[in-house]
């Protein structure tokens, strides 16, 4: 598993992809609850050439790890993963909350703190032999990207990594994913 802030895998242009990150990311106290610090990427959203300079590395992360599709997860990682689609010339996967999609789709549940939740694709949405890379803008638990890769794969799709603008450290996402390659532009 892969993460750009890890000491193996740094190089000057992964340290300018990870300075641009923090510079367009703030720190939101007590939202959505209290003691929570809710990391918030509009400002990196706001600002276009920090968000092409992100939208590269998570394309070249993609063109690395042979993707043919990118599938975002609801819903920041729409607005990372449709961009990703459209400069490699792929197709793009929306993984929804339940009940979001027409027609015939595939579902997996999994479990949060407070509950569960389900997500869906449409049933047609992966092949036998595509390639597909998931992205997301945060792995924190991994509850929802773990959910993600096992309906991916159940569609025939082969998953070949998760990409994420930041990973969350102290949480066991990357345990919960393994032993899905894991790209992270900035870990916290």
């Amino acid at each position: 598993m892969t993460s750009i802030d890890d000491a193996p895998q740094r190089s000057a242009a992964h340290d300018a992809v990870a300075e641009v990150l923090r510079g367009h990311i703030r720190d939101i106290p007590d939202w959505p609850q209290p003691g929570v610090v809710f990391k918030d990427i509009t400002p990196l959203l706001a600002t276009p050439t920090a968000f092409g300079v992100v939208i590269g590395a998570l394309a070249d992360a993609a063109r690395a790890l042979g993707a043919t599709t990118i599938a975002g997860i609801e819903a920041r990682g729409f607005l990372l993963a449709a961009p990703v689609a459209d400069r490699l010339g792929t197709g793009l996967v929306p993984i929804r909350k339940q009940g979001k999609l027409p027609g015939p789709t595939r579902s997996a549940s999994y479990d949060l703190e407070y509950g569960a939740a389900t997500i869906e694709i449409h049933a047609d949405a992966v092949h036998d032999g595509d390639r597909v890379l998931l992205v997301d803008d945060v792995l924190a638990t991994g509850g929802t990207a773990a959910a993600a890769h096992s309906l991916l794969a159940a569609g025939g799709g082969e998953v070949v990594g998760l990409a994420v603008l930041m990973e969350l450290s102290f949480l066991p996402g990357r345990d919960r994913v393994a032993p899905l390659d894991v790209v992270s532009l900035l870990t916290i």
